[in-house]
């Protein structure tokens, strides 16, 4: 492993250790509609992830899902779901586990985390509508994970000096325009045929605050 791989990996176990010593685990098992809920979207999110392009071993394309996810569940819980499907798709091959790391940094805790910060900030300093739950909350946090995964995941390809920038540039870095929308809408899409059949599956959406009075 390399040092920047050796760092990710301890940043990554050192998170989900706090996540797991502050998260009520006993939730999962008193109540069994959150069990039904949490495993039904780890079951979805594996599958999701199982569909994937990439021309060149480690430069991945894949939707993530990771905003409905975190909206569903908060910030603990999906970090929990998403580590356990990483931890799934790399004992099956999928992902390599000298990658196991920076996957988990990269492509899990920094999506979750700007998603949840995305929708603590609007939820507090913007006025609350439908609307604005589903683009602010849900459409615009899709595009900014995708983002931010497929550029940092392209800076530590060209630091770790596994290929050429032109070849990352080309084969990676630029299809990250290609997918934003994709994954913007597909989370969009997502999140509201949830808030409007089944809102009570969704943790971060209530109606006396998007609803009530609008």
């Amino acid at each position: 492993m390399t040092a920047i791989q050796v760092i990710c990996l301890v940043l990554s176990l050192v998170c989900s250790a706090y996540v797991l010593k502050n998260t009520n685990l006993n939730q999962l098992a008193s109540d069994k509609a959150f069990q039904h809920k949490l495993f039904g979207a780890m079951t979805a999110l594996f599958v999701l992830w199982l569909f994937r392009v990439s021309i060149y071993d480690g430069l991945v394309m894949h939707f993530m899902a990771l905003t409905a996810l975190t909206l569903m569940l908060g910030f603990r819980w999906s970090v929990i779901a998403s580590f356990v499907v990483l931890l799934g798709s790399t004992i099956i091959g999928q992902e390599s586990w000298v990658m196991f790391g920076v996957n988990a940094l990269v492509g899990v805790l920094i999506p979750i985390a700007l998603t949840y910060g995305v929708f603590m900030f609007t939820f507090h300093r913007v006025p609350r509508g439908l609307f604005v739950y589903v683009f602010l909350c849900a459409f615009f946090p899709g595009a900014l994970s995708m983002l931010a995964k497929m550029l940092i995941m392209s800076g530590y390809y060209w630091l770790d000096g596994a290929y050429s920038w032109d070849v990352i540039s080309y084969n990676y870095t630029q299809m990250t325009i290609l997918m934003l929308f994709p994954e913007a809408f597909f989370n969009g899409m997502i999140m509201t045929c949830l808030i409007v059949y089944k809102p009570d599956l969704v943790y971060t959406f209530h109606d006396k605050f998007y609803l009530d009075g609008k």
